[in-house]
């Protein structure tokens, strides 16, 4: 019964999980975004105090059940060891084996390093839900796109706009790299070991697994009724049981309850170990209900806290055939309003790409750059940040967005405007245009005569950057190919104006 509560859960899961990196409208996020909030890594980074507190309490009073029922990267792991024991036909593919204390501890303490010194590609490389975020941002939404591109495409035709096209495409390359080779590995680890990622790499893993060494409910071997058949450790993909020594490594131990459906002598008990130890045979199979009702209750009120917590056309009037932009070398790059600064953002952003995906202008895109790689930085060949949405701060989990209001939002100056007059048109082609300072958000572009001298002289865009705030608005309108004539300047530290 244990088992299949957290397998239940586990499933809801991860398909709550899966609809947040999917959902491109980011309506979803208004009824799910609870299940992001409440992963280990991305409440430390957010220095959401009471969520960490309760993660840590729930893992001292029931074991690792996070990393079984919570955590995306674990049930997936789950899910591919399932599929692999069901292809091999083998029921008992796995056995144990000692715990890699020194990889694990070294790794960890990397990973702290590096999260302390702001390193953030090397933390996102590794945080477990930010690899799951990346791989179904990566691998799953282009085929999730295109289905919704088919219904779109059949429910145009029938008269209803229920669904809306949108575009397939890479968005950084390095990123697909990391994505694609991250799903490889840990489907191969999975596949052939179950748990190996979990206990040899993860280091929440690692530190969730100390913890658990002081749980109070744990699987328990009663030595009085145990024959020693081994079937326990056979099925264990933790690999934690050591069955001739009647031990269990609770470091690795994710409290999946396999072991409990496995032992036909009922020789193992979700349950104190002082109580099991002192208990009889009788009191065994009483304890087994008792952890059974604790594990349900436990279970359901984590569940309720968290509850409680919370076609583009490529022709001009079909005509001519319109130039793909070359996004400009900025000096600085930008980040989002609400992540304050890249200091700010560096330091506190997992890579999970969840703000990447509700980003419905298509701003947004994992960075390549080495110091920041993986995490969110702006372009604008293929939109511009409307001040009216907010989607990005209100999806992150980790801080490193901060949410802010639409008025709030067009006072943040993330950067500014710079022309560039030998691409302008103005010079290229000598004809006026105008467009930038026409879709100026803020009405910082004025158009000014070229010749001071000449009022009559063909107009050219000046700047004001203390009004400016970096929408990208005249970027990306600007008719100018392959690169546009004005383009947006990003700032280390966001200004107030």
């Amino acid at each position: 019964m244990l088992r299949k509560i957290r397998i239940t859960l586990a499933i809801l899961s991860i398909l709550m999980v899966t609809a947040l990196f999917l959902d491109f409208t980011g309506s979803i996020h208004k009824w799910l975004g609870w299940i992001a909030d409440i992963q280990f890594l991305p409440a430390l980074m957010a220095l959401n105090v009471g969520i960490v507190v309760f993660l840590l309490l729930l893992t001292l009073v029931f074991g690792r059940v996070y990393c079984s029922v919570i955590c995306p990267l674990g049930i997936f792991q789950d899910i591919v060891s399932w599929l692999s024991g069901r292809r091999k036909k083998k029921k008992y593919r796995f056995g144990y084996s000692p715990a890699h204390t020194r990889l694990r501890l070294g790794i960890l303490i990397l990973f702290v390093i590096a999260a302390i010194a702001g390193i953030g590609s090397f933390v996102a490389l590794l945080a477990p839900y930010s690899a799951y975020g990346r791989i179904v941002q990566n691998l799953f939404s282009p085929v999730y796109i295109w289905f919704n591109n088919i219904l779109a495409y059949f429910a145009e035709r029938a008269g209803s706009y229920s669904f809306y096209h949108r575009d397939v495409w890479i968005r950084s390359i390095p990123v697909f790299i990391v994505a694609l080779v991250t799903f490889i590995v840990i489907a191969i680890l999975a596949w052939r070991g179950g748990r190996t990622y979990c206990n040899s790499v993860c280091p929440v893993g690692t530190l969730l697994g100390a913890i658990s060494r002081f749980s109070w409910l744990r699987p328990v071997i009663n030595t009085d009724k145990c024959v020693n058949c081994g079937l326990c450790a056979k099925g264990c993909k933790a690999s934690a049981i050591n069955p001739k020594e009647h031990k269990i490594d609770y470091t690795r131990c994710v409290a999946c309850m396999d072991c409990l459906e496995e032992c036909h002598t009922g020789a193992i008990s979700y349950t104190s170990k002082r109580t099991a130890n002192e208990a009889s045979a009788k009191g065994a199979d009483s304890l087994k209900n008792g952890g059974r009702r604790l594990f349900m209750a436990g279970a359901a009120g984590a569940i309720g806290s968290s509850v409680i917590y919370g076609a583009r056309k490529k022709v001009d009037g079909g005509l001519a055939i319109i130039e793909d932009k070359k996004l400009p070398e900025r000096h600085t790059p930008l980040v989002p309003a609400g992540a304050l600064s890249l200091n700010h953002l560096r330091q506190h952003c997992t890579g999970c790409q969840l703000c990447v995906s509700v980003c419905e202008n298509e701003v947004l895109r994992p960075s390549s750059d080495l110091r920041s790689l993986m995490q969110p930085v702006m372009e604008f060949d293929r939109g511009y940040c409307r001040p009216e949405c907010t989607a990005c701060g209100d999806v992150c989990p980790a801080g490193a967005i901060k949410p802010v209001s639409q008025i709030d939002k067009s006072s943040i100056q993330v950067g500014h405007a710079v022309w560039v007059a030998n691409n302008c048109i103005v010079t290229t082609d000598d004809v006026e245009c105008g467009n930038c300072a026409r879709h100026c958000l803020v009405g910082a572009i004025t158009m000014v005569p070229s010749d001071p001298s000449d009022k009559d002289s063909k107009k050219i865009p000046a700047i004001d950057e203390n009004r400016c705030i970096g929408c990208g608005a005249c970027e990306n309108l600007c008719p100018a190919r392959p690169f546009s004539a004005i383009y947006v300047e990003g700032h280390e530290r966001h200004k107030t104006i």
